[in-house]
């Protein structure tokens, strides 16, 4: 713990040239949804819009493809080959090739679990050359077999976000540890598989093994469902703008807090939804730019 840098200082926001067009401010990917989970890939595709991705596509089971299209129509939907509203190995094909156009891939929010869903995920998380948000789902595929996490240093860059019952079950432990233990396990983990870890809770951990830093945004309104989600695709949309994985996770969780301070102060936190999070995300970019 004593060769951990704490880091206390937010990151600068993404260049935001007035020339830009939709390249330049990149491409994100999101595998994500299954049968009744369908919200959970809308909430990750908004938490990538609202985040300043150029361009945002949703690959879900091709069951979902009417319900998710007709929620929003700035993202676009690649439908993929399902079995019983789950993906299927069959959707890798697919998936491989779309990715080629993409800066960045999130992956796991609302998949469920599957023998399709397992391979798929562990495929790509070995083989692909995209930076890669991995949660929820994503990260269950993985349970209790957390060494297939374990990357190279010079290959693209995995950004892993559990919430504490998600890492219990890569560490194959049970859910108690304190805070503090916590801190030191995430620290562990991240060094251990090379991989960025935000481990989430009050005053979410972002660590890549060597540096920690400590979030001071949120409250007690964002532990509903969904929330996680559009984390997950704010840290996405920050990482296609070129920021580097550490400071667009640490950046991400700051921004995505902030968003649910104020969306706390408009509807209570009793009363928040996932939903008021990426509503309120154009506030949080705003504080966060006039404070900058």
């Amino acid at each position: 713990m004593s060769s951990v840098e704490r880091i206390e200082q937010l990151p600068p926001a993404p260049a935001r040239p007035v020339d830009g067009h939709k390249g330049t401010f990149g491409r994100v990917m999101i595998v994500a949804g299954s049968a009744g989970m369908s919200g959970a890939a809308c909430l990750a595709g908004y938490g990538a819009l609202c985040g300043g991705a150029g361009l945002v596509t949703l690959a879900i089971p091709q069951s979902l493809v009417n319900i998710v299209a007709s929620v929003e129509p700035s993202w676009l939907t690649l439908p993929l080959a399902d079995t019983d509203g789950h993906l299927s190995k069959r959707s890798i094909g697919l998936l491989e090739q779309s990715l080629r156009n993409q800066s960045v891939v999130a992956i796991g929010p609302g998949l469920g679990d599957s023998d399709g869903v397992r391979s798929t995920v562990q495929h790509l998380y070995a083989t692909s050359s995209l930076p890669m948000v991995v949660d929820a789902d994503g990260l269950n595929a993985f349970a209790s077999q957390s060494d297939e996490l374990t990357r190279p240093a010079e290959t693209a860059p995995r950004v892993l976000t559990p919430h504490p019952g998600e890492f219990a079950r890569l560490l194959s432990r049970g859910n108690t540890d304190t805070r503090q233990v916590q801190e030191e396990l995430a620290i562990a983990f991240a060094a251990k598989h090379q991989v960025i870890l935000l481990l989430k809770g009050a005053q979410t951990i972002t660590t890549d093994g060597h540096r920690l830093a400590i979030n001071r945004t949120g409250n007690s309104g964002m532990a509903t469902g969904g929330s996680g989600d559009v984390l997950t695709g704010l840290i996405s949309a920050l990482l296609a703008q070129g920021m580097s994985p550490f400071e667009a996770t640490q950046l991400g969780a700051h921004l995505h807090g902030l968003a649910g301070d104020i969306a706390a102060e408009l509807h209570s936190p009793q009363a928040m939804i996932a939903s008021n999070i990426h509503q309120c995300l154009g506030l949080a970019w705003q504080q966060f730019l006039q404070a900058s």
